[in-house]
């Protein structure tokens, strides 16, 4: 529980102020009433797809995404991601994933709208996902 209100604080946080260090996003966090440390909250930005970009922490953009086709991307077990797509938009998802020829994932099966991405780990399907939320914003 306290994990997810920390998450949600997190959000929030990178939406509202220019946020460019793990260290800043600590203080803000603890000025907030939350007890973390740094490695908890370098964690919490992998889990959430937070990226940087122009020195700054933000969120994947959904809208850009779905645009090309991708819709949402959820862990399944240990080794896979699941990314949900546009109808008929699926192939031209996996295709676009493969061509970045991402290091952490294995491969990649495309159905009508849903892309299977496989990993050899739990811990690079959260710099795989953080990767493709890059890839399509």
């Amino acid at each position: 529980m306290d994990k997810e209100r920390r998450q949600r604080k997190i959000l929030s946080l990178i939406q509202s102020k220019r946020i460019s260090t793990q260290q800043d996003l600590v203080a803000l966090l603890e000025r907030a009433g939350f007890s973390v440390t740094q490695s908890s909250v370098s964690r919490d930005l992998e889990e959430l797809g937070v990226v940087k970009r122009h020195g700054r922490y933000t969120l994947p953009s959904p809208d850009k995404a779905a645009a090309r086709g991708l819709l949402d991307l959820d862990l399944a077990g240990d080794c896979l991601v699941v990314a949900k797509c546009e109808p008929g938009l699926a192939s031209a998802v996996a295709v676009e994933i493969d061509r970045a020829a991402i290091p952490e994932i294995v491969g990649t099966l495309a159905g009508e709208d849903t892309v299977f991405i496989a990993v050899p780990n739990r811990k690079a399907q959260r710099v795989a996902i953080k990767k493709i939320w890059e890839l399509f914003s």
